[in-house]
């Protein structure tokens, strides 16, 4: 904890005050309360303003903490056999403004999420306001009933980002809060447009890596391949050592490799069977269930 608040930095109050007085000229508002969150947080300070604002205060240590865990990532991404595909940011207000609009594009895809309200800076601090979501819980704050019931939802968010072009970069479970029994997604990071594809199997991997401790390797495979294929989970899996390397993870990475690993020979023994039988009853050509349901 001691290094934590080391490399995180400490705001001096006069600089929160400053934050608090300039927001609340904004908002009109002649005085404002200011609650800090205790938050396990490396890249920001984050508070709630009078109960309705979410603000996360972003210092140019935090910068300088994002790209030392982003050169950390890059660095895993090599040894999954890939370019590095997460970016930096370049001062505390561009970490601001990234998080807010990549906020607005998911609630452009009808996903769940708060309302972006701006990124400005103040006195060279990035800050973030976003809608204050009340008595929200993480995914893994449920009990394994609900856990398991929400799984197919997770995969198929996931599947609606996927299939704009966009990939989250930093999908765990603590990014997914559960409201009134809704998914939203919060906290996407930075990804490069030019490595979409490989930022993409890495959510895939992120998002089984997340659900596995919760609800088992078995489960989590099934819930997944409502929204992806057989296919796309075995590419999906060479990122999968990459993540159990990252100490926000903690999932059995064995299991869920002998689960993909037993899908994937079902798909081969289907495909043969299909290929022997050569057409259907109907008389048309065989086909191919990729086990990814069709709407």
């Amino acid at each position: 904890m001691e290094l934590q608040r080391l490399v995180r930095g400490r705001i001096d109050w006069p600089q929160i005050e400053r934050v608090a007085v300039d927001l609340a000229e904004r908002y009109g508002r002649e005085t404002v309360h200011v609650r800090f969150l205790d938050a396990d947080n490396w890249l920001s300070t984050p508070m709630v303003l009078d109960d309705d604002r979410f603000v996360k205060v972003i210092t140019k240590q935090n910068t300088l903490v994002h790209a030392l865990f982003t050169t950390g990532r890059n660095l895993g991404a090599f040894s999954s056999g890939t370019e590095g595909f997460f970016e930096r940011f370049e001062t505390p207000y561009e970490m601001a403004r990234h998080e807010l609009e990549a906020t607005r594009k998911l609630r452009e895809l009808g996903i769940n999420a708060p309302d972006p309200i701006e990124a400005l800076e103040i006195d060279g601090l990035g800050v973030l306001v976003l809608e204050y979501l009340p008595e929200f819980r993480s995914l893994d704050e449920l009990d394994t009933d609900r856990e398991r019931e929400l799984a197919p939802a997770l995969f198929e968010t996931l599947r609606t980002v996927h299939d704009a072009g966009l990939a989250h970069g930093d999908l765990r479970a603590e990014n997914v809060l559960i409201l009134d029994g809704e998914i939203y997604v919060i906290d996407a990071t930075n990804v490069a447009d030019d490595a979409r594809d490989d930022a993409r199997a890495y959510d895939l991997a992120s998002a089984i890596a997340s659900l596995e401790p919760l609800i088992g390797p078995r489960e989590t495979i099934a819930a997944a391949l409502t929204a992806y294929t057989t296919t796309e989970l075995l590419d999906a899996r060479r990122f999968l050592d990459f993540v159990a390397l990252r100490p926000d993870h903690d999932f059995d990475a064995t299991g869920l490799k002998g689960e993909l690993e037993k899908r994937a020979t079902r798909s081969r023994e289907a495909e043969r069977g299909n290929a022997v039988g050569g057409e259907t009853e109907s008389g048309g050509p065989a086909s191919i269930d990729e086990e990814r349901p069709r709407s």
